[in-house]
């Protein structure tokens, strides 16, 4: 099965869910719901037998009013305040109902605070929806939080959506959270994708304790729920349009295996150039590491141990990873622009360059490689290119004498007047023999000189862990000594968040 297909599975009706709930003793909390009506709670009501599940129903549209119950916020629709509600509504039941009934419920809360579409129709249509339960009567608590985008163009056909998506939430968190995988596949029944985007998704607490939410963000975009992921160097999920909104953005798109020098001077070159664009200010640019799906897919399917590898081996180098379904450039920056209108530079070697102006990836395009080039460039993109050393003469390859072919080439030196296409110069010349598959290959033969061509910290962690097919060699091989310190300049330029139930 390729990535994004869904296995033709029998799924219980939306009706069959919500009243398999309600006919479960041992499930009862309340729901809140603000921004598109009381669309999930709606739908115990209507199935019969809600009298055994909810113990409150509520929704606190004005504001002043969800000021006053669940605390100050200058985002309405946003993951704190999602955070607030949870937290409150479930701290109620328990002090509420534990003494008469915790021997025999497991209590929940459920809420959501969304923006559907307005009249004019000119908002963004999305939402923050999430649950805090307990597994079983008396246990600790658990949570499951999710970022929806709504993509039916009338309001009405949103609100179903909504309700449909939670109540799946409630069914997957009750009847599957030991089977997390499962859950997020659940979360489209009596759906597609046409209708419903999942971009975010994080499980946090005992029942999930065993979950990486690292692979839980591949698994969106594997199953076609987003096209899109993006997770810190701590592993924390974030969702992208609270980390890119109004920030300029640099990226890189690397297969990563391993992250070596090159990358990571790639990015110190092209951040010191993408910081004298006019409007950048450099502290506010984020920078992104970015894997496509098919730089994972190995004989059709993808191996979650050699994706572990990559994701520790960035974090080890503080990078904010972002896994796309994207393999066009051009996908890649309107993806991005849909969240930031500052500047935007995407960073790759001359070689990836020379493959960007090769018309067989633009087939399927009416208007082949000039549409394509037309999508890229259209919001003033930035590509800035690494030079690439030719192994056997010495020469660098640069945007300067880069072999176009002749038909293209006027195109090519259009783009490169313009400033389209920049070469960087503050480049390390002694990183320039790096290549990342001959240091995968000496990684995997034993050869230890592969040590030198990695920062220390991915060094280190490829021997204690054996990562990438490494074997240990009988003496360990100090890396320090020969390897340049990570940090060097703001890489990732996104701030540490770590969400855990302690802190909420």
């Amino acid at each position: 099965m390729s990535h994004g297909e869904r296995t033709v599975v029998e799924r219980p009706s939306t009706e069959r869910k919500a009243l398999a709930i309600n006919l479960d003793p041992r499930r009862y909390g309340s729901f809140a719901e603000i921004g598109a009506g009381q669309e999930v709670v709606r739908w115990f009501f209507r199935v019969g037998g809600a009298a055994g599940t909810i113990a409150k129903s509520m929704s606190a549209y004005d504001m002043k009013v969800s000021d006053a119950i669940y605390g100050q916020c200058d985002r309405y629709v946003s993951r704190r305040r999602l955070e607030d509600m949870l937290r409150i509504e479930h701290s109620l039941n328990i002090e509420r109902l534990r003494e008469h009934r915790g021997d025999t419920t497991a209590f929940f809360a459920f809420a959501d605070t969304v923006s559907a579409r307005n009249f004019q129709g000119t908002n963004e249509c999305h939402g923050w929806m999430g649950i805090r339960f307990h597994a079983h009567p008396r246990d600790e608590d658990s949570q499951i939080i999710l970022h929806v985008r709504m993509l039916d163009d009338d309001n009405a056909a949103q609100q179903e959506a909504l309700g449909i998506v939670g109540v799946n939430l409630l069914w997957g968190a009750f009847f599957m959270h030991h089977e997390p995988e499962k859950l997020i596949e659940s979360l489209l029944d009596n759906l597609s994708t046409r209708r419903i985007e999942i971009d975010m998704i994080e499980f946090s607490g005992i029942a999930f304790r065993h979950v990486d939410n690292r692979v839980m963000s591949l698994r969106l975009v594997q199953l076609g729920l987003s096209s899109a992921a993006m997770f810190s160097a701590s592993g924390a999920v974030l969702q992208p349009s609270e980390v890119l909104y109004k920030r300029p953005i640099l990226v890189e798109r690397g297969s990563f295996r391993p992250p070596t020098h090159v990358n990571l001077d790639m990015l110190r070159a092209a951040h010191a150039k993408f910081s004298l664009e006019p409007g950048v200010e450099p502290d506010q640019i984020v920078t992104l590491a970015e894997i496509t799906m098919c730089n994972l897919l190995s004989n059709g399917d993808i191996d979650l141990r050699d994706f572990i590898a990559r994701a520790d081996a960035l974090a080890a180098c503080g990078m904010t990873v972002l896994i796309s379904d994207y393999f066009e450039y051009y996908r890649l920056a309107a993806y991005l622009a849909r969240y930031s209108k500052k500047k935007i530079g995407i960073t790759m070697g001359a070689g990836s360059l020379l493959q960007l102006f090769d018309e067989k990836y633009y087939s399927e395009l009416d208007g082949g490689i000039l549409e394509s080039f037309g999508r890229l460039f259209k919001n003033d993109l930035k590509l800035y290119i690494y030079p690439l050393l030719d192994q056997n003469t010495g020469a660098l390859q640069t945007v300067q004498n880069m072999e176009i072919s002749a038909d293209l080439r006027k195109l090519y030196e259009h783009l490169v007047e313009r400033g389209c296409i920049q070469q960087l110069e503050a480049f390390d010349p002694k990183h320039l023999n790096t290549f990342s598959r001959e240091v995968l290959r000496l990684i995997q033969s034993g050869d230890m000189s592969w040590v030198k061509q990695v920062p220390w910290e991915v060094a280190e962690l490829i021997q204690q862990r054996g990562l990438f097919g490494f074997k240990k060699p009988s003496k360990p091989v100090s890396t320090a000594a020969t390897n340049i310190p990570v940090g060097t300049f703001p890489l990732a330029g996104t701030p540490s968040i770590d969400f855990n139930l302690t802190n909420l």
